[in-house]
């Protein structure tokens, strides 16, 4: 380095005014040149900043502290800034340039210089500020990285609404290069229609910078280059730089998401049920035009309230608690379920309804579609129906009282024709057809006391009538105990008749013929339920049974007749086993008709 220090004699007294004012500041380089360009002081920023110790600089030219020096060597003394040498009223011009320190390292600078002139205004040298903003520039770098990288499209303005930075996902957004939107207004990004307000609500924007969503509540529309538009969805950013206040906004493209919304909706305006969203304040975020007509409601009068002006005064207090509860536990199901549920229209008037929940998931969050139907003409038929019933009860009933009564009188008549019989035999016929009646009297009389008509408490039924036959054929000193397994049976009435009938028989036959010769014995009866919808029925007896030489297939005897064409009726297997005990087993399936 050559020093030339001593062709400056005459800015001595300037230089130790200045040294004395800034020499002990450390953020900045701050120095004078002489006219030629060579350092005159050196403050201890400027050490610190550079690297270079005031003794190897002094006299020294400036270039040395460019990153490009060799350009800056051939500036010759009177041309150091063009500009400034050029403009005489011009006392100082900024620079943003590359500096080199004494290792080699390179840095960013802001480089202010400004002319040092004398009283007369004749110019003695100049002044230079060197900033270092590596760290900024570090900082502005990552920033530019992060804005490129971002998966939408990234647009920053500066106050004036010029474009001061894109990334390449706003290239593709709008169709422009970056070249071709850098330093333009932002307004060419946004549709002629909406150009002549947008500088306002700009400014608007800045006299009160905070991040948010631009128009919120409004729709939005970007324009490409060839003048097309599409809807955005768009954030604001306020971001302090160096060079004032800027917006950095980001914009998404929501052209498929409107779509989709547009879809939904038109499902729902289609939708032959009144169509009602919630979102999780209760607040009523869509209806479609039958729950206009169902409340008798505008669309207008529905949207932003409450979803509780639809609900009966009575009902209110408690429904946002059960929306809430919903809400903790969001899954599609039918709402109220086992209870009578209740619409309010605008006159006040309630109407029995039906509501199906349905979580929807949206951008604003978490929402509930409630498709809801007006039951009003379904519940008359119901009850139309239920009364029906209740007299059709009753007149089953009355049928079944009336049957069991004549059935009576018919026992009776036998029961008095009898006993003018002195013939055991025909008495003895006259018995069975007595037992045999009131058997089927029986059955009328459990489904007269019964409130299902369509089937026949089989227990109750075995239960009246076993007493009865066992008072028919029991003779004294006879035992004869009876033993029944048939809790929890229903059969339906078209099986119940055949089977109490069969059961009549077999204990009717067992009470005549297996204890002739015994005291005392035992008769069961057992009728359970199968697989498959099958019932199994076993009578069996502790008698003498039944011989062997017996041909029960050629029997002609009415009773065990009437039990091979009852199993044939029932659609059952029967199997009898003779002795030990003796026991008849019928396996038939049970049909409801």
């Amino acid at each position: 380095m050559q020093d030339k220090a001593g062709q400056s004699s005459d800015l001595n007294p300037l230089d130790e005014r200045f040294s004395l004012l800034v020499d002990t500041i450390e953020d900045y380089a701050i120095f004078m040149l002489d006219l030629d360009g060579h350092i005159l002081s050196w403050n201890k920023g400027a050490a610190q900043v550079t690297g270079y110790p005031k003794a190897e600089v002094l006299g020294v030219h400036f270039a040395v502290l460019y990153a490009d020096n060799e350009a800056h060597q051939l500036v010759p003394g009177a041309l150091l800034e063009p500009a400034i040498s050029s403009e005489p009223e011009k006392k100082q011009q900024e620079e943003f340039t590359w500096c080199r320190r004494k290792n080699g390292s390179e840095f960013w600078a802001h480089i202010t210089m400004a002319k040092l002139t004398d009283q007369h205004g004749k110019l003695l040298g100049y002044s230079k500020i060197i900033k270092d903003l590596s760290e900024r520039k570090r900082l502005e770098e990552r920033f530019r990285r992060v804005v490129e990288s971002a998966p939408n499209a990234m647009v920053m303005i500066n106050d004036q609404g010029r474009i001061e930075m894109v990334n390449t996902q706003a290239e593709r957004l709008f169709s422009y290069s970056r070249a071709e939107m850098l330093g333009q207004k932002v307004e060419i990004l946004v549709p002629e229609r909406f150009q002549h307000g947008h500088p306002e609500k700009r400014s608007m924007f800045l006299h009160a910078p905070q991040s948010r969503p631009m128009g919120a509540g409004l729709d939005l529309y970007g324009r490409r280059k060839d003048g097309s538009e599409f809807p955005v969805e768009i954030g604001l950013n306020p971001i302090e730089t160096d060079e004032g206040m800027m917006v950095l906004s980001s914009i998404v493209d929501i052209s498929e998401r409107k779509r989709l919304e547009e879809r939904f909706r038109r499902v729902v305006e289609s939708a032959p049920n009144a169509m009602v969203m919630v979102n999780s304040e209760g607040s009523i975020e869509m209806v479609n035009t039958q729950a206009e007509r169902l409340f008798d409601y505008s669309r207008e009068e529905l949207l932003g309230e409450r979803i509780e002006i639809l609900v009966p005064e009575r009902f209110r207090h408690h429904h946002p608690q059960k929306r809430k509860m919903f809400f903790g536990d969001l899954q599609s199901r039918p709402m109220g379920v086992g209870r009578d549920l209740f619409g309010r229209r605008k006159n006040g008037s309630e109407f029995p309804i039906e509501i199906g929940l349905n979580p929807i998931e949206t951008e604003e969050g978490m929402m509930v579609l409630s498709s809801i139907v007006d039951i009003s003409d379904r519940k008359q038929k119901e009850m139309r129906i239920q009364e029906a019933l209740k007299e059709k009860d009753l007149l089953l009933g009355e049928i079944h009282h009336r049957v069991k009564n004549n059935l009576q009188i018919v026992h009776s008549l036998l029961s008095l024709q009898s006993s003018m019989i002195s013939d055991e035999s025909v008495r003895s016929m006259l018995v069975d057809s007595q037992n045999r009646i009131q058997s089927m009297a029986l059955i009328h009389q459990t489904l007269y006391q019964s409130n299902n008509f369509a089937r026949v408490d089989f227990g109750d039924f075995l239960e009246a009538l076993v007493p009865t036959l066992i008072s028919a054929y029991t003779f004294s000193g006879k035992d004869i105990q009876v033993e029944i397994h048939a809790d929890s049976i229903y059969l339906p009435i078209n099986s119940a008749i055949p089977c109490g009938l069969l059961i009549n028989e077999l204990i009717t036959n067992a009470l005549k013929h297996a204890f002739t010769e015994r005291t005392q014995g035992q008769i069961t009866v057992s009728l359970s339920m199968l697989e498959d919808k099958k019932m199994q029925l076993i009578v069996s007896d502790t008698g003498v049974g039944i011989a062997e030489e017996l041909n029960l297939h050629a029997i002609e005897t009415l009773g065990l007749r009437l039990v091979n064409l009852l199993a044939q009726q029932l659609n059952g297997s029967l199997n009898i086993r003779r002795h030990n005990p003796t026991q008849f087993s019928l396996i038939f399936p049970l049909t409801e008709h």
